[in-house]
């Protein structure tokens, strides 16, 4: 907790001021109501619930500072560390409102609106109607939308974090190896519920919580995964693993109000088999060279099309199948910020690469497999990386060989 609230003072002390100028605001207004919290709160306060049954918090650019006070409904000595605190009466919290932006004269009031996200939108609409009756109607004209500033702010990370994210990273890749072995997985008689499950379970063990379930997909000899979408569908829990089968799992917690993303594949041996077949060995290989040719070009400051187009243009040169679809992470899962994706940029606004920040490097190949009588194998890679002066540097060491099932 002094940790996060560390972080949480530099953020607010030393990073705020200069992304609201660069946005053109003024005043930042961030309504949060209880059991409809804001996404944004959990990053602009302490990390204990915020529970008033509508909690306010404003951000005035001052020149030199930016002035922040809290309008909530219970005192709270932590929120006092990073806070000017009112508490005025239930019925007269529009009118101490009021009167706070009256005073300063903003010439735009950033709200949480306006954006393609569910992080950019947590202002609901009778929050809305809350700010704009209480404002007036001179003020409501100020309103702008803070989606262009929620992503930079979101996707901004800042040096401290990362010793803890490395903490958050290694217990995403030491969950996701025991689940893929024999710790866990018996050939014939283990179903995919039953490893979702133990994920869970270990994640629940060290107090900690995902943001989405574990997913696995089954990739086997002369028979034919379905899809959803462009993408392998994921199969059913009551499926059994069987020997031969190629198993891929998709897992990410979330520590310290950050969150991990992460794909590995294990392959169960065969009787009599000591490796995975050549082919398949040689379909990683493809995936390993498409995270080669992505992190020999992207540099901060970069687009995410132009990393993808460049890619992409260095990979078919190779001959190679493969899709990109690489996001930010760090505050949430699927994170604001530029993105490296066949789909475009799907971020949420700025489009460029920002030197400290987090990235999934998430992407698969596709390739024929002899053994498996030319049937194409799809071999889908997901690993956390920051972005340092020489580029992405993997957080933990990228999967180059199977985890072995026997």
């Amino acid at each position: 907790m002094d940790a996060r609230e560390q972080w949480l003072m530099k953020r607010l002390g030393t990073v705020l001021l200069p992304m609201m100028k660069r946005h053109g605001i003024d005043m930042w207004i961030v309504v949060n109501e209880e059991f409809n919290g804001d996404p944004a709160v959990e990053y602009i306060t302490p990390p204990i619930p915020m529970v008033g049954r509508r909690d306010v918090f404003v951000f005035i650019d001052e020149g030199q500072r930016v002035e922040r006070i809290a309008m909530v409904r219970y005192d709270e000595e932590r929120l006092r560390d990073h806070y000017r605190i009112l508490m005025p009466a239930r019925d007269k919290f529009g009118e101490e409102l009021r009167k706070i932006v009256d005073a300063r004269n903003p010439k735009t009031i950033a709200l949480n609106i306006g954006g393609t996200r569910g992080q950019q939108s947590g202002l609901s609409h009778d929050s809305y109607s809350f700010l704009a009756g209480s404002l007036g109607a001179e003020n409501e004209k100020k309103f702008i939308s803070a989606a262009p500033f929620l992503t930079e702010f979101f996707d901004t990370r800042i040096p401290e974090e990362l010793v803890e994210y490395q903490k958050a990273v290694l217990a995403t890749d030491i969950i996701t190896q025991r689940a893929l072995s024999n710790e866990v997985i018996r050939p014939g008689k283990t179903t995919v519920g039953d490893v979702r499950w133990w994920m869970l379970e270990q994640v629940n063990k060290l107090g900690l919580t995902v943001w989405f379930q574990p997913d696995l997909r089954i990739q086997r000899r002369q028979a034919q995964t379905g899809t959803t979408g462009q993408f392998l569908s994921t199969a059913k829990e009551s499926e059994v693993i069987q020997r031969g089968d190629l198993l891929h799992v998709d897992f990410g917690l979330d520590y310290m109000g950050l969150s991990t993303d992460w794909q590995k594949h294990a392959y169960v041996l065969r009787s009599g088999e000591r490796a995975a077949p050549a082919g398949l060995n040689a379909a990683l290989r493809n995936t390993n060279k498409l995270q080669n040719e992505l992190l020999f070009v992207a540099r901060a400051g970069m687009t995410g099309t132009d990393v993808y187009d460049q890619t992409m243009a260095a990979i078919r040169r190779q001959g190679i199948e493969a899709m990109i679809y690489s996001h930010p992470l760090g505050a949430h899962g699927h994170g604001l910020g530029p993105s490296i994706d066949f789909r475009g940029n799907i971020g949420g606004g700025a489009n460029k690469i920002l030197p400290g920040s987090y990235m999934s490097i998430e992407l698969n190949t596709s390739t024929t497999i002899p053994e498996w009588d030319g049937q194409k194998v799809t071999i889908m890679a997901e690993d956390d990386a920051v972005m340092t002066e020489k580029g992405y540097k993997f957080i933990r060491p990228r999967q180059t060989e199977f985890y072995l099932i026997r």
